[in-house]
């Protein structure tokens, strides 16, 4: 019976600490109408059905998480904007031909995403998906 109520107060003082703002890692206070907008436009694309943002998603196209550290700003929105359907690496994205704005909102999305402490999971090479790294290595 003992040891069950330590466990259970470990517990409770450990949810505790998880949950106070001192831990908080969301970077919630940075969501701005523009991220919004950028989520949206994410979500009805269904990007995740080809890329992963924060671990989550597919795995054809490469991971997103840091996009902008990585290819900058100017490489992304060309990309979004682009009329023709964009190929790299034998990889075919479908050629969004965003407006300005709506590559702007998906740019700021992508910008407070890479802000968020991600316990140095931003630090691995994700830019290659695990299927495509196999076939680079032959």
């Amino acid at each position: 019976m003992a040891g069950s109520l330590v466990t259970f107060f470990i517990f409770i003082g450990l949810t505790v600490f998880s949950l106070s703002k001192s831990q908080d890692q969301s970077n919630s206070e940075n969501i701005t109408a523009e991220v919004a907008r950028g989520k949206h436009i994410w979500e009805k694309n269904n990007c995740m059905g080809c890329h992963t943002i924060m671990g989550e998603g597919a795995y054809y196209a490469p991971e997103l998480t840091n996009v902008i550290e990585r290819r900058g700003e100017v490489y992304v929105k060309t990309v979004l904007m682009s009329k023709t359907p964009w190929a790299p690496r034998g990889r075919k994205m479908v050629a969004y031909a965003m407006s300005e704005q709506d590559a702007n909102d998906v740019i700021a999305f992508f910008k407070w995403i890479g802000d968020i402490n991600l316990n140095g999971f931003e630090k691995v090479d994700r830019t290659v998906s695990p299927l495509a790294k196999d076939k680079m290595k032959n």
